[in-house]
């Protein structure tokens, strides 16, 4: 019995790092239809619209991504190259749908202009 706990264990230890990896792999963007991929932020030009989605970050994303958006655990952090090449379509389709595979809620609950929100200030964040 020991043997067998010592063995999980140890089979733990060395599956976290590939499943903590596969979150942040981006393997969501493969089921972002092209019909949503390629839509436009309707705020892409509003100013406020990133100290906005700043505010909604903090209350509804901080917890899970932290506030200096660096991730927390298994969650990925959100100042990443990959982030930045995302397309403001792929990023509101990721938020109205979650991917629950990888602990991500889906937000659909938010209105949509403050998904945009968010879409820009993830945008904004320094890398």
């Amino acid at each position: 019995m020991k043997r067998l706990s010592l063995a999980c264990s140890l089979l733990a230890l060395l599956m976290a790092p590939m499943l903590m990896a596969s979150v942040g792999t981006g393997q969501w963007l493969k089921h972002v239809p092209e019909q949503d991929r390629v839509r436009s932020n309707p705020l892409a030009h509003d100013p406020d619209a990133t100290a906005a989605g700043a505010k909604l970050f903090h209350s509804d994303c901080a917890p899970c991504h932290g506030a200096d958006a660096a991730g927390r655990g298994s969650r990925p952090m959100l100042r990443s190259e990959r982030v930045r090449r995302a397309t403001d379509g792929e990023l509101e389709w990721l938020l109205r749908n979650g991917n629950l595979a990888h602990g991500m809620p889906s937000w659909s609950r938010l209105p949509e202009v403050q998904r945009w929100q968010i879409v820009r200030y993830l945008h904004a964040l320094p890398i």
